[in-house]
């Protein structure tokens, strides 16, 4: 099986001292399939290694941020052998039935994951339109988070039967009641409400959304960069101390019990869903009470 070549699928420039790194599927909402993903890690170490660069930036073009792992466009590319980049696990493809998702999600989704949460330099997630599922993992790797007030999250996994996305920061990111609601309900739930629960930084006008995050990275980057990186890593350790790391691996663990349940009495470990199902199954965002 052969996937088609795209081009570009993450962009990467440098403005001033920010360095801008895009998801660049715009038809497909900005899906992430693996080239996606091993793109994302090249452009986040190349502006690691460029000491020109103090912040990063993560962006989406078109309407969207991104609309989560890529579940049905025909880039899915879940088939095709890459070089393992965060290598806590043996390559996935050849390898046989649970081995081979859990192989592979260990390294595209939570490896990926947790070597981003870590990069040395500060990183905002700028968020419009659709932030769901995957997306929100790599919104919540990101440091800092500026929403559009179009923007809006949900994590709907649960319709497949499976306890969150893999990166499972909810409780961390969200408060443990609100993880609740979100992962019980499936709903969407708006910039606002991600404000008012702690989730997002800011929440600013749509047109304005490029030019509050350019401010705002540009005022994190008059600080000394080597005490940037400490206190990130000051924070990172303090919620790893509150059992943010334990809590993820655990809950991985309970995720890919929930893909063999799914393999073992259904048709396909997905629970039969696909990402036009699960779109079809989503509630708007209702302003003030999601």
């Amino acid at each position: 099986m052969t996937v088609p070549f795209e081009a570009d699928v993450v962009t990467y420039e440098v403005r001033d001292s920010v360095a801008v790194v895009t998801l660049n599927r715009p038809d497909y909402r900005n899906a992430q399939n693996s080239v996606v993903t091993y793109a994302l890690d090249a452009a986040f170490q190349r502006a690691v290694e460029d000491d020109d660069v103090k912040v990063i930036v993560l962006a989406g073009n078109g309407p969207h941020f991104s609309a989560g792992h890529d579940l049905g466009t025909p880039g899915r590319d879940h088939h095709v052998e890459y070089e393992n980049k965060a290598t806590m696990w043996w390559d996935h493809v050849d390898k046989p039935g649970g081995d081979q998702r859990f192989a592979r999600e260990m390294e595209v989704y939570l490896g990926m994951c947790r070597r981003w949460r870590e990069i040395p330099k500060p990183t905002i997630a700028m968020v419009q339109g659709a932030c769901i599922a995957g997306g929100l993992m790599l919104a919540w790797v990101c440091d800092m988070i500026v929403a559009a007030d179009d923007a809006f999250f949900s994590d709907p996994v649960v319709r497949m039967g499976i306890p969150g996305v893999e990166y499972f920061a909810h409780p961390w990111m969200v408060g443990s009641r609100f993880a609740k609601e979100m992962l019980f309900t499936g709903d969407r739930f708006t910039a606002q409400r991600a404000y008012e629960i702690g989730m997002v930084n800011r929440v600013v006008a749509r047109n304005d959304l490029e030019k509050e995050t350019f401010e705002l990275a540009g005022r994190i980057a008059e600080m000394p960069r080597f005490g940037l990186a400490l206190t990130k890593k000051a924070v990172n350790q303090c919620e790893d101390q509150m059992g943010m790391r334990n809590g993820i691996d655990s809950v991985f663990g309970l995720h890919h019990f929930a893909h063999a349940h799914n393999a073992e009495v259904g048709k396909d470990s997905l629970g039969g869903l696909d990402a036009k199902a699960m779109a079809a199954s989503a509630r708007a965002p209702q302003e003030g009470t999601n």
